[in-house]
């Protein structure tokens, strides 16, 4: 299978780096998504996800990873190169390096709870002065934010979060639905449509919850309103997810994505993380 190009919309490489002692992007066995991995694997585009909770510091860090980020361009461009989402089309047949690109998982990397809301864009510009345009960006992580509600809450889209989704579509920056409520998804969906707002919208790295039930998986009416937008969907590859106790669930997610209609919607969003220190 490794003969095929592969492109995968999202890892945890970038904090990885930040966060495990001696990390090294050289170096395998942490997590799934070091350059052996990605070299064994094929993969010819790899989003990198700037991850953080919502917590006091979160800014500093999302910006610590944009230098990593900048570092592995700079230091291994052997292997990387960078991926600008100005282009309209994206060839990985024809390119011996891996193209990479940012992703902002959690816009508490741009803006702090207590922070003014100017701020974010201001700190999302810096953040592209570093590391290049983002492909996406996700309101929430797993809990509620100034912005919205992830995906173990019920709460859905607030006053912030519409006005990132404001700022996203000038950019025509995507915006994630992975991490999302389903009252922040429904909302998203209702505010772009009524204020005939054009952004992208995705889930970078999700599956389906008709196949295995679980809050971070898409209920199908989303995953419809997905593919029905031209937007893309990421296979998780986390066990978890798919279903721990059917060691070929992932099928049975690819399988349903077709039945949906996803046939050329439908991408990895692997999720290679550091556990360690969970």
């Amino acid at each position: 299978m490794n003969k095929y190009p592969f492109a995968d919309l999202h890892c945890d490489l970038l904090s990885y780096l930040q966060e495990a002692p001696n990390a090294d992007p050289m170096i395998g066995g942490k997590i799934g998504c070091t350059i052996p991995d990605l070299l064994a694997g094929n993969i010819k585009f790899q989003v990198m996800a700037i991850y953080t909770a919502t917590e006091k510091g979160s800014v500093k860090l999302a910006n610590e990873q944009a230098h990593i980020f900048d570092n592995l361009i700079r230091n291994y461009h052997h292997y990387f190169s960078f991926f600008d989402i100005g282009k309209k089309e994206l060839d990985i047949t024809n390119d011996t390096k891996i193209k990479i690109v940012t992703a902002i998982e959690n816009a508490a990397g741009i803006c702090e709870e207590n922070d003014k809301l100017s701020t974010a864009f201001s700190n999302l510009n810096a953040l592209i002065s570093i590391c290049g345009k983002p492909l996406y960006l996700g309101l929430t992580h797993h809990g509620e934010n100034r912005f919205g509600g992830g995906n173990n809450t019920k709460v859905g889209l607030k006053n912030d979060g519409k006005a990132i989704i404001d700022y996203l579509s000038q950019e025509n920056i995507a915006l994630d639905f992975s991490h999302t409520s389903d009252p922040l998804a429904y909302d998203i969906l209702n505010y772009i449509d009524k204020n005939n707002i054009k952004v992208p919208i995705i889930a970078s790295h999700s599956n389906f919850r008709s196949v295995y039930q679980h809050a971070r998986n898409l209920p199908d009416d989303i995953a419809k309103e997905i593919i029905r937008r031209n937007g893309l969907i990421g296979i998780n590859l986390l066990r978890a997810f798919l279903n721990p106790d059917n060691e070929n669930a992932i099928f049975n997610h690819i399988q349903h994505a077709l039945e949906l209609g996803a046939v050329n919607n439908l991408c990895f969003g692997a999720d290679y993380f550091y556990c360690d220190s969970h």
